[in-house]
């Protein structure tokens, strides 16, 4: 079983994605409020909402599979051989940072920014994973029970942005920057150890294994929990591997018009073409 969220008009709801067909789960605008509920996984298996041939809905119906997380933290230099690779010491403790829900856009929407933010757009493919109940102060053991399932996420980067501080905040959170979808898989149907690809207008840019992370998610959804509680709904973004564009000599960014599809076999596809503001 999967589960999306679709839009409807000026609205959206939950569904659960079946083989060839999508199943509205009513009474839950979006997968995070599903996961609200201590049973979403049998209210998502036994809902019997309208439903309608997956290849009929329109790619751009898909939102962000979870459209108001309460937090999204994000994850930096967390893939093993990308830190080798750069000549640095495996770390510690997870690098973090945290995105606002305004930065989500949907699988297949555009993504638009105004010229100041697009002077050095850069690409990150991830796995996000998704919680799917209250996690506080967990041990690593314990921490694997509050993952609901896992999807795919780019953390599209203003790296002109982010280094004008040491704090990388500001290049990360822009409004209308990052996909997120299409589906959540939930967690017992994925196992770590798939590819991961980001491609621009069709070349690869990054290809990793998700097993390669230096901090699993187990460990992540542990240490941010014993910072801050982790709600159901909320978005961890486990970090992306070599391969992007500000670490290529020359380097190498997205501009307008440009196609980024971000892949996880397994989980799913983003399709995301770059619309720059005049």
């Amino acid at each position: 079983m999967k589960l999306g969220t679709l839009r409807t008009g000026l609205s959206t709801t939950a569904v659960r994605v079946d083989d060839d067909s999508v199943v509205e789960i009513a009474g839950f605008d979006d997968v995070g409020a599903l996961l609200q509920e201590p049973e979403w996984s049998s209210i998502a298996r036994d809902a019997e909402g309208p439903s309608r041939r997956t290849s009929d809905v329109a790619p751009k119906d898909w939102a962000p599979v979870v459209t108001r997380p309460s937090k999204i933290v994000c994850v930096g230099l967390n893939y093993a051989n990308h830190i080798r690779e750069m000549g640095r010491e495996l770390p510690e403790f997870p690098t973090l940072f945290a995105k606002y829900p305004e930065a989500l856009i949907g699988p297949f929407d555009d993504i638009v920014l105004p010229s100041y933010a697009a002077q050095a757009l850069d690409w990150e493919a991830e796995l996000a994973l998704v919680i799917g109940a209250p996690a506080r102060r967990l041990e690593e053991e314990e921490a694997l029970s509050a993952i609901a399932g896992f999807t795919v996420i780019n953390d599209v980067t203003m790296r002109d942005f982010q280094y004008r501080t040491p704090e990388w905040f500001q290049g990360k959170t822009f409004e209308d920057s990052t996909p997120l979808g299409p589906f959540l898989t939930l967690r017992e149907d994925y196992r770590l150890g798939t590819e991961l690809q980001s491609r621009v207008d069709g070349e690869v840019m990054q290809s990793a294994t998700t097993d390669d992370l230096v901090f699993g998610p187990a460990a992540l959804v542990s240490y941010i929990s014993k910072i801050v509680t982790l709600n159901p709904g909320d978005v961890i973004a486990t970090g992306t591997p070599g391969g992007v564009g500000h670490a290529r000599k020359p380097p190498r960014y997205l501009t307008d018009g440009a196609v980024l599809t971000t892949s996880i076999e397994g989980l799913g596809i983003l399709t995301n073409a770059v619309r720059v503001e005049a």
